[in-house]
């Protein structure tokens, strides 16, 4: 059997490219680090954040309307920073910037040692950050 070993890239349609390219460029440029390119598919741009692990890729909805985390579909991603400390870090660098993140906070009831913050980008495409935890650490570490 074949193991899958990450993802890869992922794509997000978004009903205005120019708007959500400002909100990623603060979030995953400004204060996660990631590195940007664009290119065209066909006759669609497309704006790709990327790091050393995966792409998180922009390009244009082909139907209006706003996203629903409670329809069938993408419910929330979530990005995984090394440390508690980082996620307070990216909640306090988040909120500095203007952008509506909630505060760091323990989610004990998730994991003894699980912390997050939560936004969501203009179409309303529920983010969280949290830390890697013990749990995942383990898995990772005695797969």
């Amino acid at each position: 059997m074949t193991e899958v070993i990450g993802i890869d890239h992922i794509y997000i349609a978004v009903s205005d490219l120019l708007r959500a390219e400002a909100f990623y460029d603060r979030v995953l440029q400004d204060v996660l680090g990631f590195r940007k390119n664009s290119f065209t598919l066909g006759d669609d741009p497309h704006v790709q954040y990327f790091n050393r692990h995966f792409g998180y890729v922009l390009r244009p909805a082909r139907r209006p309307g706003p996203h629903s985390s409670e329809a069938p579909g993408l419910h929330h991603f979530c990005l995984r920073v090394a440390s508690i400390e980082d996620v307070q870090q990216v909640a306090a660098q988040l909120r500095a910037l203007g952008i509506d993140a909630t505060p760091a906070r323990h989610f004990p009831e998730y994991a003894p040692d699980y912390w997050a913050c939560f936004l969501a980008d203009p179409d309303g495409i529920r983010l969280e950050v949290t830390n890697y935890r013990q749990e995942r650490r383990d898995r990772h570490d005695h797969w």
